[in-house]
């Protein structure tokens, strides 16, 4: 049950939520009683002038009158106009029915998962919840899974990079979604390099629309920058200036050879120039340390926006008025009418 049917059956209650926007106009209720101390209006019109009006006055059997006589209003129609009256105004005082607060909550940040799925996220050396050996990728979605869960007033997006990066999801509070996609990614499916330096550029243009006070890029890789168009350094002084926090995971081996071998420093350098932190995680429970740690470091923040719906009430006391008007009229025809047939009505003779 709404509260406005709640109200309805609770007088207390509805009195307590009803306010008047415009009050003031309640000041004109003693009008009528100032008007009906001013004189009533004359107009003089030409009458017809009889040489035997006294003799015509006398045939009456009516007393002669000075002027015209104004006719007092009865008491029904002196009720019907001032309960007419009142309710015109209660209208025009736009009474409303403020509904109980709501609430509504919006993020204060954008979390976007810059994810790296380059061939070298195929290597079976992480293990499982079971302990079993499984691919980076499959422990990634794992503990990705976990994290996005956790940051339910987050907006997050999804941006996959190898050798073109490309946004898997946009902003969204869509969290399903989002967690749907990662599980739908593969390694490789994004080329052969890893253009780290082009992925911060992308996550950069993804933040151009954002409004929100706090953004933050989670990069992950396992390689190193294999040739970028903008150097990930300098992308990163792009993500600084624009406000942008980078906090950069680093999984794989460090000693590895070629694109195998993740640059522990780079990422490192990246996070430094943005305010961010750098991680390394050598397992899956390191992994899921690390994103425990982010969780923990960034802090769900969240805005809210709080109004009062309001339901216009001015139709009832103005729909009363006009049909206490109407069946006053209505009323009134019918009796003249009634009257009137009664007058025309031919009588019977007595004896006839």
């Amino acid at each position: 049950m709404s509260g406005f049917a709640f109200a309805a059956f609770n007088p207390g209650a509805f009195l307590a939520h009803l306010e008047w926007l415009s009050p003031w106009v309640l000041l004109a209720l003693p009008l009528p009683l100032l008007l009906l101390r001013l004189p009533p209006y004359r107009q003089r019109r030409p009458a017809l002038r009889i040489a035997f009006f006294d003799l015509a006055v006398r045939g009456a059997g009516r007393a002669p009158e000075p002027g015209a006589v104004v006719v007092p209003a009865g008491i029904a129609q002196t009720l019907v106009l001032s309960l007419a009256w009142c309710l015109l105004l209660l209208a025009l005082a736009r009474p409303v029915y403020v509904e109980p607060p709501l609430t509504r909550i919006q993020p204060a940040r954008d979390l976007l998962l810059a994810v790296d799925l380059s061939p070298s996220m195929r290597a079976r050396d992480y293990r499982d919840r079971e302990g079993r050996p499984a691919e980076r990728m499959a422990a990634v979605r794992e503990v990705l899974d976990e994290f996005i869960a956790r940051r339910g007033g987050d907006r997050i997006g999804l941006l996959f990079f190898g050798q073109e990066p490309y946004v898997q999801a946009p902003f969204t509070l869509e969290h399903g979604t989002v967690r749907e996609l990662l599980a739908q990614a593969r390694p490789g499916m994004a080329g052969g390099r890893t253009l780290i330096g082009d992925a911060l550029g992308l996550s950069i243009r993804m933040f151009e629309a954002s409004t929100v006070p706090s953004k933050v890029v989670v990069l992950l890789s396992d390689g190193a920058d294999t040739g970028s168009r903008v150097p990930p350094l300098k992308a990163a002084g792009f993500a600084a200036r624009a406000g942008i926090t980078v906090h950069t995971v680093a999984i794989g081996d460090p000693k590895a050879v070629g694109e195998d071998r993740v640059d522990l420093n780079a990422l490192a350098d990246i996070a430094r120039a943005t305010g961010g932190r750098a991680y390394r995680a050598e397992d899956r429970a390191g992994l899921a340390a690390i994103y425990r740690e982010l969780d923990a470091l960034e802090k769900q923040n969240f805005k809210t926006l709080s109004w009062r719906p309001q339901r216009p009430l001015y139709p009832w006391p103005l729909g009363a008025a006009l049909v206490l008007l109407l069946g006053w009229h209505g009323f009134a025809a019918l009796v003249a009418g009634l009257r009137a047939w009664g007058e025309k009505r031919p009588t019977r003779k007595a004896g006839a």
